[in-house]
């Protein structure tokens, strides 16, 4: 499961960043999902709270929270979510793990072009890492 290795990445992430900038600890973590990724959270929170007694810092806590996906055709300009359209279970298993492949599944909803943004909802990112100096 790849819920793990985003786990790493993330506690690995957030301790050589707090070392880094000469912190001791980390407070609250921020971390965004987003849809495309379809992240299993109960999987990736129980690999967070394993995890996160082997990095060399003390992590009091990492939030998670969704990024929906939207996206906004170039051609027509309009904007939509995913959840406005519906796709297999394979289509969204594809675009899972390829996000990138999106655009051969999906195609804006009022025009019909392919050539659209993905205006959020990619990636896994970590938005705020609250910094302890004196621990």
């Amino acid at each position: 499961m790849h819920e793990w290795a985003l786990a790493e990445a993330i506690v690995w992430g957030v301790a050589e960043y707090v070392r880094g900038i000469g912190g001791s600890a980390a407070g609250k973590v921020v971390v965004s999902l987003g849809e495309l990724q379809a992240i299993d959270r109960e999987v990736l929170e129980f690999a967070l709270k394993e995890l996160i007694s082997e990095v060399p810092i003390k992590i009091r806590g990492i939030e998670l929270i969704s990024e929906e996906a939207r996206f906004k055709c170039r051609s027509c300009g309009y904007v939509w979510r995913l959840k406005e359209v519906s796709l297999s279970d394979e289509i969204r298993e594809a675009i899972h793990f390829v996000p990138e492949v999106v655009h051969t599944f999906l195609k804006c909803p009022k025009c019909g072009s392919r050539d659209y943004e993905v205006v959020s909802g990619r990636g896994v990112k970590i938005i705020s890492v609250e910094v302890v100096r004196d621990e």
